[in-house]
């Protein structure tokens, strides 16, 4: 398996400016509903701004995520404006007000890629290897594919992670890869770059 690593200059939380709020926003509907063609005239209407959107088609399905950004008044106007739209296409939203934080962790960014045959417990099994070392997830993609001149599926993700400064990254990476040879996964671990 193929995993990478690559260091950037992660987006870290910052201090909302006086009297903004965000919510978190999650939809899952049916591929044909076109959601997202409601959702951001709304968001737009409700004068919030986006500060992150994610759509991707899962199957006959589709699913996206925002992380929108107003005051209490707009953050509230939306939230209704959310339940006609659920309602109306028999959609799935799901919201979240996120916490402030008050600072930013202080951790190196890396990127993480893996391919390996497609087994379940992969992607479960490299999860684990970073919780337990107290390692942040930012980010997961990941899909299964027919292999180019074989009958067989292989799986590979990506990840974004946050590496606490406590940890070497020397040993890290010795040791994630003693790791991956023992589940037969092709990976690369390397500082996210500009």
């Amino acid at each position: 398996m193929f995993i990478k690593f690559h260091q950037f200059d992660a987006k870290l939380p910052k201090k909302l400016p006086r009297n903004k709020m965000q919510l978190a926003i999650t939809v899952l509907g049916n591929y044909q509903t076109h959601f997202i063609a409601e959702i951001l005239p709304a968001v737009r209407d409700c004068k919030c701004n986006i500060l992150e959107i994610r759509l991707s088609r899962l199957a006959q399905s589709s699913a996206a995520y925002l992380l929108i950004q107003g005051n209490w008044n707009q953050i509230a106007k939306f939230e209704n404006t959310l339940d006609i739209i659920q309602r109306r296409l028999d959609i799935k939203i799901h919201t979240l007000r996120p916490e402030q934080k008050d600072k930013a962790k202080e951790c190196v960014p890396y990127s993480l890629e893996t391919i390996s045959l497609d087994r379940d417990s992969v992607t479960e099994s490299i999860t684990s290897f970073l919780f337990d070392r107290k390692i942040d997830i930012e980010e997961i993609t990941g899909s299964c594919y027919q292999a180019p001149y074989i009958q067989t599926s292989v799986f590979s993700t990506k990840f974004v992670i946050l590496i606490p400064p406590q940890i070497h990254l020397l040993s890290l990476r010795e040791e994630f890869m003693d790791f991956c040879d023992q589940l037969n996964i092709d990976a690369i671990l390397e500082p996210i770059k500009r």
